[in-house]
């Protein structure tokens, strides 16, 4: 994944609190039970010496949140009297907890988060159609089609007009299609949908795809649902689609890496190759596994780059006069998204299931 998004959260200097609230309301008590799991994760802050003004900024965001009943689960960030990075979850998280520490703990947030890929939903009839698009960054865009409506239907069999009617019902679906695919094709590359399903009328679907680009055509996925765009089902296929479009993402930086690394040239492994390749800004591609208790440490300093496997070692070679010992996954993903690198987190039982850290380089020392 993409991490620039997360260069504004590291402009502060810390120390930040990390908060994973879970605030389901699915039972009778729902708001109490809220409130009492918030009281905890309050409390963890504290015992861990948040700055007041810091869990102030907090405490508001999750009394809004909880007036609001808006979210299942909330992400917060904060620092320096400042909520800084906040999202809503469509899930209590996996893991509840509050931490405070000199970096944001962010890699719970990236795993439920998830790769944002551009996409892409249409839903076509024989009049139209309705389009979504979403960008990387999230940003919604909506077109409405509107083709010509006379003559749509058929006439029955047996009127005395019936071929020219008919021919002029398939002359409108196909001038329809067309425009409809024309609209995906612009609202495709706009957005640049990496992934496209197209759904609606059989016949009005098939139509569309045979107007749409080659390049579109090889994005799409056809579903039969023919209701609107936003349709659980359909948004149940879509998420299907886009968790494949993660795997295969996956298995494809696990297999450049094993190949890199055979060939003993654009990758490394190891936390401490791993280190000085981030220090280097050579990491195209950050490798995680997805481990809440890792128990490696790495020592950071205010810039990025600072990240060594000792104190003196920051000292030392660059001058940093106050280090601090921080989470190696939250020392890392810093200084990769500072130098415009992607991260790939692996889950336990995929590809590199023995692989704690690692990456793919842009260049070789």
């Amino acid at each position: 994944m993409d991490l620039a998004f997360l260069k504004t959260l590291y402009q502060r200097p810390g120390p930040y609190a990390s908060v994973y609230a879970d605030l389901t309301r699915n039972t009778e008590d729902a708001s109490k039970a809220a409130e009492l799991r918030w009281r905890a994760l309050r409390t963890d802050l504290e015992a861990q010496n948040a700055p007041k003004d810091t869990l102030g900024a907090i405490e508001q965001i999750i009394a809004e949140e909880m007036d609001l009943r808006s979210s299942e689960g909330l992400v917060l960030f904060a620092a320096d009297g400042e909520v800084v990075h906040r999202e809503r979850l469509p899930d209590a998280p996996r893991m509840p907890q509050a931490r405070v520490a000199p970096l944001p703990h962010v890699l719970p947030y990236l795993v439920e988060r998830g790769e944002r890929f551009p996409h892409l939903v249409a839903v076509v009839n024989r009049r139209g159609g309705a389009i979504d698009c979403v960008t990387a960054t999230g940003e919604h865009h909506h077109v409405d089609v509107e083709g010509e409506e006379y003559p749509i239907h058929k006439t029955k069999a047996g009127d005395w007009n019936q071929p020219r009617f008919q021919r002029a019902a398939e002359n409108v679906w196909r001038a329809n299609a067309k425009q409809v695919a024309h609209e995906i094709d612009r609202a495709a590359e706009r957005c640049g949908a990496e992934a496209i399903v197209i759904a609606g009328d059989t016949r009005a679907r098939t139509a569309v795809l045979d107007e749409v680009s080659e390049t579109v055509l090889e994005r799409t996925v056809e579903s039969d649902r023919n209701i609107d765009v936003d349709d659980p089902d359909l948004g149940a296929e879509l998420d299907r689609v886009l968790k494949l479009k993660t795997a295969e993402r996956i298995m494809a930086v696990a297999e450049r890496f094993d190949r890199e690394l055979a060939n003993g040239q654009r990758a490394v492994a190891g936390l401490p190759a791993t280190v000085e390749a981030v220090r280097n800004g050579q990491v195209e591609t950050l490798l995680l596994d997805d481990d809440p208790d890792s128990p490696a440490r790495l020592w950071i300093g205010p810039e990025p780059s600072h990240v060594a496997a000792s104190p003196d070692e920051l000292r030392i070679e660059f001058g940093v006069g106050d280090p601090r010992e921080e989470r190696a996954d939250a020392a890392l993903v810093r200084a990769v998204a500072a130098t415009d690198g992607d991260l790939v987190v692996l889950p336990s039982d995929g590809p590199n299931s023995g692989l704690h850290v690692g990456a793919v380089l842009r260049y070789t020392a």
